[in-house]
């Protein structure tokens, strides 16, 4: 019933296997001590500022707060 009639058009890339070099290619050079200095600062600050958001934005997402306390200025004091 799903039988193909046709080659399958990338035929090529499963017949790749043959035809791959033996050179292998040259050692990945190692990071350097400030490379790894500055990837780490990076994280750290990314990290601080997804905990930073929280800390922050918690108090704002919170529903404890009760709808029956009204905040009155001075000016609508009678004086």
């Amino acid at each position: 019933m799903f039988r193909r009639r046709e080659p399958v058009p990338f035929a090529f890339i499963a017949e790749a296997d043959k035809y791959r070099s033996n050179v292998t290619p040259p050692p990945r050079e190692r990071a350097t001590a400030g490379q790894i200095a500055g990837r780490t600062l990076i994280g750290l600050t990314v990290v601080a500022g997804l905990v930073g958001s929280l800390l922050f934005g918690m108090p704002a997402m919170s529903a404890d707060q009760s709808p029956g306390h009204t905040q009155q200025s001075e000016a609508s004091d009678g004086r």
